[in-house]
């Protein structure tokens, strides 16, 4: 169903819309009363609203066409005015009925070309897409009708001596209709008329046997009567009793196939300009721009029509172009579009040949000195599009597809991308109107994210919204909130987002589906080759070929070598793939088992890698499947920070399953991430989220651990009072469950919060109970750590030379393993002990070289904490030029203990900037570092308020 006003094409609305325009067209001016459109639209159960619907879409019909076109009479409605000539079917009745006129008269070439003329007007299905029982039968009848036309000229074309060209369309035609006997009947004609006697009385057995066995019946009379007459090589058959006469030549009209611009085209400049650069360089050369690869309904088709319009005026002699249907099951065969191609340039039926390379090099002829630009859209593959592409200059090949074309060769390849925000938010705006949008402007924005910015989607949810004028934007927001039901709300009249990535996925083979379905069942943002081929449980080579072909099908992303990612739609479509397709349940579960003893295996070796010695591993839960191994620590570590986003997601992914230990587990062994500074929010919040799931599953070690891991982010950001709260919990339950290294952990992290809340005595004892656990545990690095802690307790009950022993003890001990993060602790220790003992020159070189293995390790917030620990030095040893310098690197870095430390800092860079004389910016720092204080509730605040002049507002 489609209408024009003039060269205008005119929207004809929803499918019901257009069923109820189809049944008023087909009544021929007659009136259709109320009741009977309900009942050609539904049937006999029509919703309780269908006379209301039937109303509104006539009043939307009436606006298109006219009030003089559609018109209300009788409680009932009828089109009229029409003019002549301006419906189809009635233009086929008239043509129809001038060729039975003309058959009649024995002019049988008038009547063979009226009959082409009338078959002409059929494109595609009759009624396609029109829903409604009425329309069923009438597509029923006009299809028979259309088949009858169809044998009456193929009879001609056999009278008038056509019978090789014949044989061809009635092969294809028999195949599709193979119970109609009289196409039966002329294809075994033709095939006699051309020689091929034995090929004929084939065609009749064939039919012989297909009818009993699908009908139980004999062929018809005629049909038999043929039989015996090629049998007996009757001379009555072999002429024609009419031939042809030669078709007088007429210059065709260049072809203007372009599909109609989108009226809200929006954005997408530079692919406009990069494109359009291409077709208007193909003046010298043969250009084919595979310039749309991308996912389904990134607007691959939209961006090409916009471009191939504006380069119109390149290519006078003509534009061709064809849906290739590539994403369908069946794609369309080159040699058909070739057929059409030629016919449209204006080449005889007669004279296409039928063989593929010979049609194409037929086209490339007639190409030849033409300027045409050809529009392939919705290609397959290269090997469909190679006997479609141009051979001489001055035409050009405009291919939309959603592979890759990599192997066709001299194209300009471009891959289409998902929208901007920006452009996402006009092309909403555009459809729904400026002003709903002006207040909503950041729902609106909610509204194309969740759309994942694709153009397809977008214009769904804005068609969602222009038909529903009552609905404030904040409605379809909440609706596509929820990603289980996301892409079902994607969806309006015959336009589908989950339909359009049904296409790509049923095309693919098993091991591609199965890959497609599992990956995406990670929540990760991105996935590594070796992730994936454990999740797939692939060797790695196996897993990358699998996966580039994936990508080649634009169902996946190559975010970077070795690196993939899907689009957030389409993830959600994979995920309800696997839901649906992957069965037992259990392969869904087992893949994410396998990713996340990938993880952990991994994450314990890069653990081992950075602590030698330290025994945690071994209290680890044990993994089936193998992680990656490595030489050397910056490997280990660029593995670590480079797969933190996906760990940290596969480790929240495993709240509420039996995968629980080993994700909290896989936590406590990527702990570096807490410390980078980079990672430090995602850790926090995945820890908060694994002590909830634990404290749900009953499983105290795991709910014991999970808060250790608490404790020790809270440290970091200097949130002392909850870390307090959470060590507490901690060892209650480590206690519980026995867990002998969570309760050595703990004690030494309430150590350190004893540290913090000024009360070191307390300290010593918790680190005394943490040294000799570990040292039960024969965990010497940590046993050494907390030697290291103990040191600094006796530092805060003014035992100096105890605590610069003790600290030596235990760098001795780390000494033994290398320049580890572990030694890099030890130096800090001494050092602080050395500066509280008024030996600068040491402590400065401990903090030298506790500062350099830090850096080494990439861990930005102890190295922010040790340059504020050398300011301290410089500024004691009346430096402070020197101090200003390193606090101010402290800043930049931050520092463990979050605020309160940055308050710290802040005070040591005023007393600095003091003793240079810059008063003014000394007490703009204290008053920063009092208002951290005072928000923190530290006991630092008083000494900061002393060092603010009077009179001086804080």
């Amino acid at each position: 169903m489609r209408a024009w006003r003039g060269t205008e094409s005119l929207p004809t609305g929803s499918p019901q819309q257009r069923a109820l325009l189809a049944t008023l067209l087909l009544r021929e001016g007659r009136t259709a009363t109320a009741g009977e459109l309900i009942g050609a639209l539904w049937g006999e159960e029509p919703p309780s609203q269908a006379l209301a619907a039937v109303r509104t879409y006539a009043s939307r019909l009436r606006k298109i066409l006219g009030s003089e076109v559609l018109v209300s009479e009788s409680g009932g409605y009828a089109i009229r005015s029409l003019g002549e000539g301006a419906l189809d079917l009635a233009l086929a009745q008239e043509l129809a009925a001038d060729a039975e006129r003309a058959r009649s008269t024995w002019d049988l070439f008038q009547s063979r070309a009226l009959l082409n003329k009338v078959l002409s007007l059929w494109d595609g299905e009759t009624l396609a897409s029109v829903p409604g029982p009425y329309a069923e039968t009438q597509r029923t009848r006009l299809e028979e009708w259309r088949l009858q036309l169809l044998e009456s000229r193929l009879d001609m074309d056999l009278e008038q001596g056509c019978h090789a060209e014949a044989v061809s369309e009635l092969t294809a035609l028999t195949a599709t209709h193979p119970l109609r006997e009289k196409l039966r009947e002329l294809l075994m004609l033709a095939l006699y008329r051309s020689g091929r006697q034995a090929e004929a009385l084939a065609a009749y057995a064939d039919t012989r046997r297909l009818l009993a066995d699908e009908l139980g019946v004999d062929p018809r009379p005629d049909l038999q009567v043929l039989q015996r007459r090629i049998l007996q090589a009757d001379p009555g058959l072999a002429e024609p009793s009419s031939p042809l006469p030669p078709e007088p030549a007429a210059a065709p009209d260049p072809p203007a196939q372009l599909p109609a611009v989108v009226a809200d085209f929006t954005g997408r400049a530079s692919f406009v300009t990069e494109v359009g650069d291409v077709l208007a360089s193909a003046e010298g050369r043969v250009v084919a721009v595979s310039a749309l690869a991308g996912i389904g309904g990134v607007g691959k088709t939209t961006l090409a029509v916009h471009v191939a319009h504006q380069a119109r005026g390149a290519f006078p002699d003509g534009q061709l172009y064809v849906d290739l249907q590539g994403a369908g099951v069946r794609a369309a065969e080159p040699e058909t579009v070739l057929g059409m191609f030629l016919r449209a340039l204006g080449t005889a039926d007669s004279a296409i040949p039928d063989l593929l390379e010979e049609r194409a090099a037929l086209f490339r002829s007639v190409l030849d000195g033409r300027r045409v630009l050809v529009l392939l859209d919705n290609a397959r593959d290269a090997a469909q599009v190679r006997p479609l592409l141009p051979g001489t200059e001055g035409c050009a090949a405009l291919i939309t597809s959603r592979a890759r074309m990599v192997d066709l060769v001299g194209a300009h390849l471009v891959d289409l991308d998902v929208m901007s925000p920006e452009e996402a938010l006009q092309l909403l705006t555009k459809i729904v109107g400026a002003e709903r949008m002006a207040s909503e402007r950041e729902t609106a924005l909610d509204v194309v994210a969740a759309c994942g910015f694709l153009p397809l989607a977008i214009r769904i949810a804005a068609s969602c919204l222009a038909a529903r004028r009552t609905w404030a934007v904040s409605v379809l927001a909440a609706k596509l909130a929820d990603e289980r039901q996301r892409l079902d709300e994607l969806q309006a009249d015959d336009l589908a987002v989950k339909a359009m990535f049904e296409l790509g996925y049923g095309q693919l083979e098993p091991a591609q589906a199965r890959a497609f379905c599992l990956l995406g069942l990670a929540d990760g943002p991105d996935i590594s080759l070796a992730a994936a081929a454990a999740v797939l449980d692939m060797p790695v080579e196996e897993t990358e070929d699998l996966l580039e072909s994936l990508v080649d099908t634009s169902l996946l992303e190559s975010a970077a070598p070795g690196r993939y990612r899907y689009h957030d739609l389409v993830r959600l479509y994979a995920r309800a793939c696997a839901e649906r397709d992957e069965q037992p349940p259990s392969e869904r579960a087992d893949a994410m088992s396998r990713l996340l003893d990938f993880y952990l295996a991994t994450a314990s070796g890069v653990y081992a890698i950075e602590r030698p010695g330290d025994r945690l591993v071994d209290y680890l839960e044990p993994t089936e499947y193998a992680g990656l191994e490595f030489d050397e620590g910056p490997a280990a570590l660029d593995w670590l920070y480079n797969e933190a986003a996906s760990l940290l997601a596969c480790v929240r992914q495993a709240a509420g399953t039996d995968r629980l230990r080993r994700a909290v587990d896989l936590l406590w062994a990527a702990q570096d991430l807490t410390q980078s500074g980079a990672n430090s929010h995602q850790y926090e919040t995945t820890a908060r989220a694994m002590c909830e799931a634990t404290g749900v599953s009953g499983d105290l070690r795991a709910e014991g651990r999970a808060r250790t891991i608490l404790t020790d982010v809270l440290l970091v950001s200097g949130h002392i009072q909850q870390a307090e709260e959470e060590a507490r919990l901690a060892m209650d339950l480590a206690t519980s469950a026995h867990d002998t290294a969570t309760i050595s952990w703990v004690a030494n992290n309430r150590g350190l919060i004893c540290l913090l809340q000024d009360r070191p005595a307390d300290g010593k004892t918790y680190f005394n109970h943490a040294v000799d656990g570990f040292h039960a545990l024969d965990n010497r690095p940590f046993e050494a750590i907390s030697l290291c802690n103990l040191s600094r307790a006796h530092l805060g009950m003014g035992n100096t030379a105890k605590a610069v022993e003790i600290a030596q003890r235990g760098v001795a001990i780390h000494a033994e393993f290398g320049g580890t993060v572990r030694l890099a602790h030890g130096h800090y220790v001494v050092g602080v002990a050395l500066l509280r003992a008024g030996r600068h020159a040491e402590a400065l070189g401990h903090f030298s070289e506790a500062l350099g293995i830090r850096h080494d390790h990439r861990q930005r917030l102890w190295e922010g904490t040790i340059h504020f620990r050398i300011a301290e030095v410089h500024l004691a040893a009346r430096r402070p030029a020197q101090a200003a310098q390193h606090a101010e690197q402290a800043l930049a870095l931050r520092c463990i203990g979050g605020d309160r430390m940055r308050g710290n800092v802040l005070t040591l860079l005023g007393r600095a900037l003091s003793e240079l004389g810059q008063v003014d910016r000394a007490k703009a720092c204290w008053r920063d570092a009092l208002n951290l204080f005072e928000q923190t509730g530290s006991v630092e605040a008083a000494e900061v308020r002393s060092l603010i002049a009077p009179g001086v507002s804080a």
